[in-house]
């Protein structure tokens, strides 16, 4: 997968990810703490954040001993970007569709109004 977004998109699909992500959001985290709450070795935990990092999602830094991994939140503006732009053509489509059923509305009425005015 060659293209960025994909490669966020296919990184983000994976549930231990999000919530990777989700708890990056709040602080950056050594390996050894993001991998706490799972029933997972530190290895896969590892392999996670690789993928993550291959995605552009995260980065790791060197603080003394410890190397925490800090969430990249740029990349988020790339996926808000792409959602935000099929999110506009969809409510686009809907308000056309509710125009249309307006118009369907104002018609039905205006025949019933008529064959109404026809009937006296």
């Amino acid at each position: 997968m060659s293209d960025e977004l994909s490669m966020v998109f296919s990184a983000l699909a994976d549930p231990t990810r999000r919530d990777i992500v989700a708890r990056l959001a709040v602080a950056d985290a050594t390996v050894g703490e993001l991998a706490e709450p799972y029933d997972v070795s530190v290895q896969a935990v590892s392999k996670h954040l690789k993928v993550l990092e291959d995605a552009g999602l995260v980065t790791r830094s060197r603080d003394a001993q410890r190397r925490p991994v800090h969430l990249e939140a740029e990349v988020f503006d790339l996926m808000t970007k792409w959602i935000e732009r099929y999110r506009r053509r969809a409510e686009a489509r809907y308000q056309r569709l509710d125009a249309v059923l307006a118009q369907m509305t104002d018609d039905e009425t205006a025949t019933v109004i008529e064959s109404e005015g026809n009937a006296s």
